[in-house]
Order: C-alpha cells, then structure tokens, then sequence
C-alpha cells in the first residue's frame, strides 16, 4: 500500500492536514503503509492511497474503512460508547476548528504571502507552482464564504469569529485529554489522528500572524500530544524535513518523464495565452471576408460551368 502526499517540513511528515490524517490512522493501526511525496500532482488532490491496480482512496473514511478490511484499525478497542464520542468530537473538530485553520492558511494576507504561497511554490514543480496555491486558496474561500454568510473575510469580524470557535474547540480538546497520552488511553485511535493532523502543521509552522497557534501553545497538554505522537510514530527521516526530505521527493515522486514535460509545456502555454488574452495584453480581432461584387461572382459562376 502506498499514500501520495504533500511533503513534509518542520519536523512532520506533511504539512497537509488530510495527509496527516491518513499518515497517522495507519501508523496507529500498523498497516504497511509506504509514502510518496508527490511535486506534480496529476492525480488533482492530495492524499491518495494505491493498494494495486484498482484500489485509489482519496477519503479518510475510506481509507479507514479499506484498512479495516484488510485487518488494520487503530478503532477496534473502543467500546460502542467510545466510538460515539469519538465521532461527536471529530464533528465538533471539522465544524469548528477546521474553518480556522484555512482561513489562518489561505486568507490570512500576511500569512499567505509570506508563507503559504511561497511554501506551495517551493515545494510544487512545474508547471504546477503557478496554478496550484490560487486554486487552493479559491477553494479555501468558497468553503469560508459558505460557512460565514453576512461576513466579509477581509474584515476583522470574520476572523474573530472563526478564532473564537477554533479557541473553544483546541479547550475542549484539551479538558477532554487531561494527562492521558491520549484520548481514550493508552492507544491512540481515530480521534488521536485526526486531532494530530489539525494540531501538529498550527504547532509547528512559522505563522508571521500567530494568534491561533499562541493559543495551541497555552495548551500545554495539547501541544504535549502533538510532540509526543511525532516523536513516537515519526522519525527524522519520516518528516521531509533537511536533506534526506529533498532526496526522498525526488527519488519516489512520480518520474518526471519526457511526456510529463510536454504536458506541462503545454499547460503553461495554455495559460499564458489565456492571462495574455483575459489581460488585454494580446486582443484578437475577427473579420469578415466580404464576398466578390455580383460581377464576379457570375463570371467566376460561368467559367465553372464552361
């Protein structure tokens, strides 16, 4: 089995929150889990999971369902009271926290110039570094919009609103940890993961405007779980992190062939011609050819039926 995933950076084994959801489950589970750090997406989104020819899952929830098929689950020693509760906090965690953490990733302004954008840029080839984080960020602020109807996202009481939910939520969390390892035990399970994969990139990335992850820090349990987990199921060559992170991208991603290269030859022509056009800087013109005078038109009519 093999996960395609964004890499890693800042000592995690990706930077993506769905990566790091799937990367976890099956580290929790044991399943034999080999990871790819994907440059060139063609797949069109991130992660996704191979078993073979035909098994491709793209969705935690399949993913944990495959798993479970082939004998893999981190969940199988939650009793049924448990395995409600976990659901009830991983709706409270997508609801409130995850709307937080992309507007702190993609609308941001400072956080999105100085960081998010350059960061995508970096670590996408071409000619997917130009298209990519836009797409991103347009797909982050449809959601946002959706979920904020009323507000403006450039203005400061979108922001306060969505932090407020987000700080509510990482106190929860943390009441509900207390000094457990972790949620339910000594066991991480499915709620252990997906707790991980919002937390650890908000703990461990460089914001420039850092008033959600100040927040994590004051949570010291949590911020304890976050370290705990990378340390105990990441090692340093499983973070993407330094030289070995650089190695590992360019010998496992997909093989940049001389087809790939066409392709994105003929991508990034496509899209300059289509900014040049939509810009104004190159204007097409249409014209009508005007037809031959009715003179003309009968001798050429004559001589064709001579």
């Amino acid at each position: 089995m093999e996960v395609y995933i964004w890499k890693g950076d800042w000592g995690l084994p990706s930077i993506d929150t769905a990566c790091l959801e799937v990367l976890a489950y099956a580290k929790f589970s044991g399943a034999p889990v080999k990871t790819r750090e994907v440059r060139r997406p063609w797949f069109g989104s991130l992660p996704v999971m191979r078993h073979g020819p035909e098994t491709k899952l793209t969705k935690f929830q399949d993913v944990v369902a495959y798993l479970r098929k082939q004998n893999y689950s981190a969940d199988v020693k939650l009793t049924p009271q448990q395995a409600s509760d976990a659901k009830a906090y991983i709706a409270m965690l997508r609801q409130k926290l995850k709307p937080a953490l992309l507007y702190q990733w993609w609308v941001d302004a400072q956080n999105y110039v100085e960081l998010t954008r350059p960061w995508y840029a970096k670590a996408l080839g071409f000619p997917f570094n130009y298209v990519i984080p836009g797409q991103m960020q347009r797909a982050a602020t449809a959601v946002l919009d959706s979920k904020l109807q009323g507000f403006d996202l450039e203005g400061d009481q979108a922001q306060i609103a969505l932090f407020k939910e987000a700080q509510e939520c990482m106190t929860t969390l943390s009441h509900r940890l207390g000094k457990e390892q972790f949620f339910f035990g000594q066991s991480p399970t499915s709620l252990d993961a997906i707790v991980f994969a919002h937390l650890a990139p908000l703990l461990r990335a460089p914001f420039p405007n850092c008033a959600l992850q100040n927040h994590l820090k004051a949570c010291d349990n949590l911020a304890a779980f976050v370290t705990r987990i990378t340390q105990r199921y990441f090692s340093v060559k499983d973070t993407g992190s330094g030289d070995s992170g650089a190695s590992k991208a360019s010998s496992e991603e997909f093989s940049f062939s001389w087809l790939n290269s066409l392709i994105s030859i003929g991508v990034a022509t496509v899209a300059m011609v289509s900014y040049a056009v939509l810009s104004g800087l190159v204007q097409v013109e249409y014209t009508e050819e005007e037809p031959p005078p009715m003179d003309n038109r009968d001798k050429t009519t004559k001589r064709a039926s001579e």
